[in-house]
Parts: C-alpha cells; sequence; structure tokens
C-alpha cells in the first residue's frame, strides 16, 4: 500500500536506518503539522520490549516512543489511525506482510485460518474533514446544539483507560462522560467546561450516539476490516487488532 510506506530520501537525514512513513492525519491534528514521519526499523534492541508485551499495558507506547524519530511530535497527541499506520510498517518491515487470523465458521462452529496481505489496508474514505486546529463542527439531530468535537489522542485514551483501571471495583465507570468531556470543545460556540459537562450529563441518546458515529466515519485511519469465507461458504467479517497478537511473529 503506497500510502502507508512510501519513501522520502530528501526527508532521511536521521542517522539511524529509517523510512519516512506518511500518515493519514496528515499532520492536521498535531502541532508540528507534519503529514509524514521518520520511522525506525524493529531492531535487536527492541526485543526486551516486544517479550514484555504480554505483562505490559504500556508496551505500545513505549515501542512509538522508541521507533518514532521525531523530536518535535509527542507520541500522547497522535491519532489512533497514524498509530496503526506505524505498527503496520513495523510489522511488515520485519515479519512481511502476510497476517494470519484466527476465525469460526458460522455455521458449523468450528475455527479456521485465513491469511491476507496487510498491505491490502486501505484509508478510510471520510465525508468530513478537520479544520486547521484539528476540529469538526457538526450539529447534533435531536437538540439542533452546533458542536466543535476532537478525536481522542493516544494520550487521552491511556488517561481514560488509566481512570477505568483505578474505578472502583462493581461500580460503573462513567467512560462516555470521560470521553465527551474531551471530545467537546465548544457548545453552541461556547467553550466553558461546566456548561459542557452539564449538558453531557443530559444528553439525548440519539445525539450521543450521533457524535460516537460521526467521529468513528471522520477520523482519518485504516479500514482494518477483514472478509472472507468460511469452509462452509458463508461470509465472515472480523477487524484487526494491534496487541500482542499483532506481533505474534516475533514469539
Amino acid at each position: 500500500m503506497e500510502n502507508m510506506s512510501a519513501i522520502d530520501y530528501g526527508q532521511s537525514n536521521f542517522n539511524l536506518p529509517h523510512d519516512v512513513i506518511k500518515l493519514p492525519t496528515k499532520g492536521v491534528f498535531y502541532k508540528n503539522k507534519k503529514s509524514s514521519i521518520k520511522v525506525g526499523y524493529l531492531t535487536a534492541t527492541d526485543e526486551d520490549i516486544l517479550i514484555s508485551a504480554v505483562n505490559n499495558k504500556n508496551f505500545l507506547s513505549q515501542l512509538l516512543r522508541t521507533k518514532i524519530y521525531e523530536p518535535d511530535l509527542d507520541v500522547n497527541e497522535m491519532l489512533e489511525g497514524d498509530i496503526q499506520t506505524i505498527l503496520i510498517f513495523l510489522r511488515n518491515s520485519s515479519f512481511g506482510p502476510d497476517y494470519t487470523v484466527s476465525l469460526t465458521d458460522p455455521i458449523t462452529n468450528k475455527q479456521f485460518s485465513h491469511t491476507f496481505v496487510i498491505d491490502s489496508l486501505t484509508f478510510k474514505k471520510t465525508e468530513h474533514f478537520a479544520d486547521e486546529n484539528g476540529h469538526f463542527i457538526t450539529k447534533l439531530p435531536k437538540t439542533g446544539k452546533t458542536i466543535k468535537i476532537k478525536p481522542l489522542n493516544f494520550g487521552e485514551k491511556e488517561e481514560i483507560q488509566r481512570q477505568i483501571d483505578s474505578y472502583p471495583v462493581g461500580m460503573v465507570p462513567p467512560q462516555t462522560l470521560w470521553n465527551f468531556t474531551k471530545q467537546i470543545i465548544e457548545l453552541d460556540g461556547q467553550s466553558d467546561k461546566v456548561s459542557i459537562i452539564e449538558f453531557i450529563k443530559t444528553m439525548p441518546f440519539a445525539d450521543s450516539k450521533y457524535i460516537k458515529k460521526f467521529l468513528d466515519d471522520n477520523e482519518p485511519g485504516l479500514d482494518l476490516s477483514i472478509n472472507t469465507k468460511a469452509p462452509s461458504g458463508e461470509n465472515v467479517s472480523t477487524k484487526i487488532s494491534f496487541g500482542v497478537e499483532f506481533f505474534r511473529p516475533f514469539f
């Protein structure tokens, strides 16, 4: 896939072997606005990070901080689509493009394996585009409120996950409130966080569902869908995940 592994040797001035990777976001959401970044190859010294992956929830952030050769780009501000593109590059350049998943035949309920070329992934087609600050403006269908919103970045998702992990056992963490508090920048032109939080607490379900779908559809990234036929002939769909299993060839 050309967009995911493009090399611009004119920008390759880092003293370690690397490629320059084009980002799905084109850098619109970042302070440095770089549409492509230098990413190093996996090396023997990265083995410790991969070995720790099974028991280390932070192995992806450690790996990214080691492999991204951009001092003016904070991994925490990166969006998921760009991070996925980098991880695919790291996997491809070390293990090749073949990716095998285990699926279940819906007719026989038996497991079967399917291998596809991960380079065949394409970028999502989006209908709306963020402004120069990485914000979207849209109108909610139920309340009619005009909102300015943004996708969660890597650091915000990690922060929310830490909040979830530390929440009292037996209680349901208010993850939706936490997400929307960070995603909604303005409400009818006003940026007062107290007012925004109060609105979120009483937001109709239709508006909540709309925001989630809007961001899912329009946040730049990869189409991670895998579609194939089971041995029975039935269509089966799944999505790529980027946890430990993604680097399974290493193990």
